[in-house]
């Protein structure tokens, strides 16, 4: 009788003795079979172990949105260790905290990445090694940072043949489920990066959970062009691997008219976007233009779609499943919307997940009731390990209930249910605008501001004011004409007083995390340097 993997990486095992030659991973013109993807993780495994890496070392990989980041995840879980994976074109200072917080044993990175590395390991204490790949970077890394191991581990050969090498199974450490698999760093929109501790069985749960909602199936194609340094864009790897799926690799989102044509070229069925790569899609004047018939399902999570967005998402593309989703990186998934409930209820992200129970609790931890705002509590097995060296910040948001997994997550995010249970996605607690002695959600008001036809984006922040104590400035981004008092006379006419806009400012575009995300606490920053 064969059980299910407990182990992430053994669901990379089990689908390569099962599917071979099916192709895991499209990048450009290249192909890796699951064969490949195993038998090159493995090779890697090998040379990391020879580097010194043991059972829960940790290895940050900096290689950006390609096969050979999956590849090194793989292997750092075979060699026993634990993975990071940072977006490639992440500065020095942040590749140095996160080197430093995490304790890295070895960073695999690129030969043209040398500079940024070299001041980044300026000063580090401990025996990190470096694994350089791309070309011959003797003339680059080597001789700049001492003690850097090169080791050539990506050779270019033929599509179809795969590696072998002198690594094998039997060398290979035994892990267990709740073993940590991975450290992702927080996008540290306040503070410094934190890193969330998953283990195997934290990550196979919610990916699990997340599979079966979905309806995953071995015929998906997922067209992926969000950073793997982000939980969701990683995900969508890990979830591939575990249902046996395909996944078309993009470095990045802002090319659109390639991403589409993508999907006719590869029949993509599923497509995960945030509301940033939506503004795009909708600014397009051809989008129509696109085959995008093979498309089976669409998801959002990370920040709330306008519910303009949504409904124009629903007109030009009838045929497709859209997911409304809610997750944070310290339980990766929460709560989702069924897409036949989306017509009727746009403003609502549905409810817990699989195997994930929900609370809105108000400041003394009691339950709220429909209609009442309160706090996100979540409790499961995808609910993570708490911050990583950081045991002060982890037990406010990981609070210990009466036995060990009665341990709930506090979300930091406001939201309320209505009579059946659904939740409704009000904001961050520090984002909550405090205007008139009322507390005010920026997404409601940036919805209604996002239903004039020529806004394409809106992010509403709190100013400070004499009278007020907080008034409330909206950011706001058009494609054609659009004016001061045409917002705010829109504004007035479908929100409560309280709610109403003070301050308008429009601009080309809004700041962005590397996720995606409206970045508020760039908005915040400008908002002071310029006051009213």
């Amino acid at each position: 009788m064969e059980f299910d993997p407990v182990l992430v990486h053994e669901w990379l095992r089990r689908t390569a003795r099962r599917t071979p030659e099916k192709e895991a991973i499209l990048y450009g013109r290249e192909q890796w079979s699951y064969q490949r993807l195993d038998a090159d993780s493995d090779r890697v495994a090998g040379i990391l172990i020879d580097l010194g890496v043991r059972r829960q070392d940790r290895v940050v990989i900096l290689l950006g949105n390609r096969p050979q980041t999956v590849v090194c995840l793989y292997a750092t879980l075979k060699a026993g260790g634990v993975f990071v994976i940072l977006d490639g074109s992440t500065r020095a200072r942040r590749l140095k905290y996160v080197l430093e917080n995490s304790g890295a044993k070895v960073l695999v990175c690129q030969a043209n990445q040398a500079a940024v590395v070299q001041e980044a390991v300026e000063g580090l204490d401990g025996d990190l090694q470096i694994i350089c790949v791309g070309d011959d970077p003797k003339s680059a890394l080597r001789p700049a940072i001492p003690g850097v191991s090169w080791a050539s581990i990506f050779e270019p050969r033929p599509s179809g043949t795969v590696a072998t090498g002198p690594a094998t199974g039997d060398r290979f450490p035994r892990g267990i489920d709740i073993d940590l698999a991975s450290l992702i760093y927080t996008s540290a929109t306040t503070g410094a990066p934190k890193g969330v501790m998953c283990t195997h069985h934290n990550m196979i749960s919610a990916a699990r959970s997340i599979i079966q909602y979905i309806g995953n199936r071995e015929d998906d194609v997922i067209l992926n062009a969000l950073p793997l340094s982000f939980d969701y864009g990683l995900y969508q790897v890990l979830m591939a691997t575990m249902f046996g799926g395909t996944v078309v690799l993009e470095q990045s989102f802002l090319y659109l008219h390639r991403l589409l044509e993508r999907i006719a070229q590869t029949r993509v069925t599923g497509f995960p976007i945030v509301p940033t790569m939506v503004a795009m899609l909708l600014k397009m004047r051809d989008l129509g233009t696109h085959d995008l018939r093979s498309l089976r399902y669409m998801t959002n999570t990370g920040a709330a779609l306008p519910v303009r967005y949504i409904r124009r998402l629903r007109e030009l593309l009838p045929h497709v499943r859209m997911f409304s989703m809610f997750g944070l990186t310290e339980c990766k998934r929460v709560c989702y919307l069924d897409p036949d409930e989306l017509d009727e209820r746009p403003d609502s992200v549905g409810w817990a997940m699989p195997n994930c129970e929900v609370t809105v609790v108000d400041a003394q931890g009691d339950a709220v009731g429909p209609g009442e705002v309160g706090e996100l509590v979540i409790r499961g097995s995808n609910v993570m390990q708490g911050y990583w060296r950081d045991g002060e910040m982890s037990s406010q948001v990981y609070r210990q209930g009466p036995y060990p997994a009665s341990r709930r997550l506090y979300s930091g995010d406001y939201f309320r249910q209505d009579e059946a249970g659904r939740l409704y996605f009000l904001g961050r607690k520090d984002d909550m605008i405090k205007t008139r002695g009322e507390r005010v959600s920026p997404r409601e008001v940036e919805d209604v501001v996002c239903e004039l036809d020529a806004v394409v984006e809106a992010a509403a922040i709190a100013v400070p004011d004499e009278i007020l104590g907080q008034a409330i400035k909206v950011f706001v981004v058009t494609q054609g004409q659009c004016e001061e008092k045409e917002v705010l006379r829109h504004c007035a006419s479908r929100l409560e007083a309280f709610m109403t806009p003070k301050y308008i400012a429009f601009v080309s575009a809004l700041p962005k995390t590397g996720n995606g995300k409206i970045d508020r606490r760039k908005l915040q920053a400008s908002a002071a340097e310029r006051p009213e």
